[in-house]
């Protein structure tokens, strides 16, 4: 665990380096705003890194609109000026990576709003497709198996039916920290595992009923059970 915990210290350490030198760049004037990135060749040469660490570096600063791919043209520093470029990257170095407790908090708020859009948005494919992660759950189960991924994939599946891509993006996100602490703390027993059986059958034919009002009642009323419940016996 101890070297795990380095290892991904160390890449942070590295991604940081690699922000800290795109961010000195801009501000020595070697880049400006508007202006296209050099090439992960150039910037790993440069840094003295991986390409596969500038590669996340530059990954990171696209998803805060740092830095804006252009298909077949290459990645482009936002034209949103020098000083709040550099105060989005002071924001970006000082974050720390969120605890159990932060992630669960953010799912919830994230997945009573998809349910709601869920609902008034699904298609017969979503329909579909979230059938299919509810059966591969509900298997899992009954079978006496660890269904945890397949708890995921079905709530991924309703932020997918959504139709807003920037909440299936956050749900992606942090669907890698919720799966990790629910295998190290073996979050809630048989009974919830059952329990949800039951709810995500709830959840399922408010969405396939189309009632945005009841699918969000019916999403809060599983995080109530499930995720606060489990959270206070098991995790405090």
């Amino acid at each position: 665990m101890k070297l795990e915990a380095l290892t991904k210290n160390d890449s942070k350490k590295v991604q940081n380096k690699i922000i800290s030198g795109i961010r000195d760049l801009i501000n020595y004037k070697n880049l400006e705003p508007g202006e296209k990135l050099p090439s992960e060749r150039m910037l790993s040469e440069k840094f003295g890194v991986s390409r596969s660490n500038v590669r996340e570096a530059i990954q990171k600063l696209e998803f805060y609109g740092i830095l804006k791919p252009m298909p077949q043209s290459g990645t482009f520093i936002a034209n949103i000026g020098v000083t709040a470029i550099n105060g989005m990257i002071e924001d970006i170095l000082e974050l720390e990576d969120p605890d159990f407790k932060s992630l669960v908090e953010t799912r919830i708020l994230l997945e009573l709003k998809t349910a709601g859009l869920a609902a008034t948005r699904r298609t017969e494919e979503d329909l579909i497709n979230i059938r299919k992660a509810l059966d591969a759950y509900n298997k899992k189960v009954l079978d006496g198996k660890d269904a945890v991924q397949e708890d995921l994939l079905f709530h991924l599946a309703i932020a997918k039916a959504s139709g807003n891509s920037t909440i299936e993006t956050l749900m992606l996100i942090i669907t890698p920290g919720i799966i990790t602490n629910f295998e190290k703390h073996h979050v809630c027993d048989e009974n919830q595992v059952v329990l949800a059986m039951k709810e995500h059958e709830e959840i399922y034919k408010a969405i396939e009923n189309q009632d945005p009002q009841l699918a969000k009642e019916k999403m809060k009323l599983h995080f109530e059970i499930l995720y606060q419940y489990c959270y206070k016996t098991q995790l405090s």
